[in-house]
Parts: C-alpha cells; sequence; structure tokens
C-alpha cells in the first residue's frame, strides 16, 4: 500500500553546455516540450477535421498562427492582471518575462476567443463553427499542460492524508514539505483528457458539430471550466491575497466561462430539437 509519492523529478530535460553561443548554459524545460507537443497534436488533429470538412490546409496553418499568438499573450496578461495586477502595473517590463512563468487559462481562454473572432470573420465563418472545432484540441493542450505544471512541481494541492499524496520536494517553500499534497495537476489533467476524448468522439463519431452546432463548445466549457471550479477547492492559494477568499479568482473566473457553456448548450439544443420535430 502507497503511503505518499515522492515527487523530485527536475523541470529540466537537460541543459546545452556553455560552449554554446547564445543557448549554452539554457536548460530545455519538461514544461515548454510538453507546451510545444499540445500544438503539434493539436495541429496533426485539426488537418483531419478541415481535411473531412474539405477545406484547404493554408487556412488551418492561419487558424494555427492565431492559436499561437493568442495562447502565449493571453495566458500571460491574464495572470499578470487578474493575479498580481498591481506588480505588474508598476513593473510592465516583467510582463515580458514569460519564461519565469505565471500563465493563467481563464487569460488564454480570452485571448484565443478574441483571436477566433477575427479568424471567423476574416473566413466567413460562424464563432461557433470555429469554437465547436478548436476546443477539441484546447482540452487536449490542457492535459499537456497540467502534466508540465506537475514536472515543475507548481500548482498542488493542500496537505493529504490519502495514498496517492505527493511530496513536493524540488517547491520552492521548503516550509510546506512537512506532508503529502494532493496533485491537483492530475486531477486536472485526467478530467481534461477525458473531455477531449467525448468532444472528439462527439464530432467524428456522432457529427454533433454539425448537427447542434455549439455543442462541443458549451460541453467543453461547462466541463473545463466547472472540474477547475471544484478543484480549486483543493489548491493552495496561487497569490497572497486569496488566502482570506471564500472562492479564489480561479473560482470566481470560471463561474462566467460555465454559465455561458450551459446557455450555449441548451441554445444549440432547442435549435436541433426545433428543427427535428
Amino acid at each position: 500500500m502507497l503511503l505518499s509519492i515522492v515527487w523530485d523529478v527536475s523541470p529540466e530535460i537537460f541543459n546545452f553546455p556553455e560552449w554554446i553561443p547564445l543557448i549554452g548554459g539554457n536548460g530545455v524545460r519538461w514544461y515548454g516540450l510538453l507546451f510545444a507537443a499540445s500544438f503539434v497534436v493539436g495541429y496533426i488533429i485539426m488537418q483531419r477535421v478541415f481535411k473531412r470538412e474539405k477545406i484547404p490546409v493554408e487556412v488551418l496553418d492561419e487558424l494555427s498562427t492565431y492559436m499561437l499568438v493568442a495562447t502565449v499573450i493571453g495566458a500571460r496578461l491574464g495572470h499578470c492582471l487578474f493575479y498580481e495586477p498591481s506588480y505588474y502595473l508598476a513593473n510592465p517590463i516583467e510582463i515580458l518575462k514569460v519564461w519565469e512563468g505565471g500563465l493563467a487559462s481563464h487569460g488564454a481562454a480570452v485571448g484565443i476567443i478574441l483571436a477566433l473572432y477575427f479568424f471567423s470573420r476574416k473566413h466567413k465563418k460562424t464563432m461557433i463553427w470555429v469554437l465547436d472545432r478548436v476546443v477539441i484540441v484546447v482540452a487536449l493542450a490542457g492535459f499537456f499542460i497540467r502534466m508540465g505544471n506537475l514536472m515543475n512541481s507548481e500548482i498542488f494541492g493542500h496537505a493529504t492524508t490519502l495514498p496517492w499524496g505527493f511530496y513536493f520536494i524540488r517547491y520552492y517553500d521548503t516550509t510546506m514539505h512537512a506532508d503529502p499534497r494532493h496533485p491537483t495537476q492530475i486531477y486536472e489533467g485526467i478530467v481534461y483528457l477525458l473531455t477531449f476524448i467525448f468532444l472528439y468522439r462527439s464530432y467524428f463519431t456522432k457529427g454533433l458539430g454539425e448537427k447542434q452546432p455549439g455543442f462541443i463548445f458549451g460541453w467543453f466549457l461547462m466541463l473545463i471550466f466547472g472540474s477547475r471550479f471544484f478543484v480549486e477547492f483543493l489548491k493552495e492559494p496561487q497569490v497572497g491575497f486569496e488566502a482570506n477568499m471564500a472562492l479564489n479568482m480561479g473560482q470566481l473566473l470560471s463561474i462566467p466561462f460555465v454559465l455561458a457553456g450551459a446557455y450555449i448548450w441548451w441554445k444549440g439544443y432547442k435549435k436541433n430539437k426545433t428543427l427535428n420535430t
């Protein structure tokens, strides 16, 4: 019987030798590799979507660029403005230091939605059409990113006596090593992976991307942000001001997404029911 799991994995895969120009002394991190993998695997899946709907691959390349830029900028600004606005507004140059960490999924969601709005306008597609397809791979990307958080020993939960509690040895605050912690990265990662499987099957097996517009996007919002809301009860505060809040920032930001998802799903359901009666 497991009593706890000692997690002492280095966040770096390897370091480049000092003598190599420009990159010498720098390392390749698991988080960066998994983040990049999410785009590569996502691109392959979206190729299947575009091929199925007979859309030129050049349009997918443009969509991928929109997604990459929006994800990085949105996630970074989301962390800076939602979690530590006073610090970053006083030190705006620090916002550019993405390599030092600090990305927020809610900010990424806002950035992606804005980018896809401009993409849909340019290519004369409805916003729901684009979102129903893109969120399939976004759910999978969420899984990769949470595994990156695990490799970084970050965003974990409260102390637990459960047998799968993790000792995060490399966490910078050594006072928190006394007890095993909830591996909330794994909890969320599993939900994101299962959400991806559900959405993938809904599109490719049941054809719900065409039959019921908004079904896939609505369920994505409800499942991803609904699970995020509940898992947050197990997490340690990411920033100091959350310590005295009944609901933390992640939960407050999740509620509008869940409600929006329920509304979008219900609207699509009613429209589909009307057409079939």
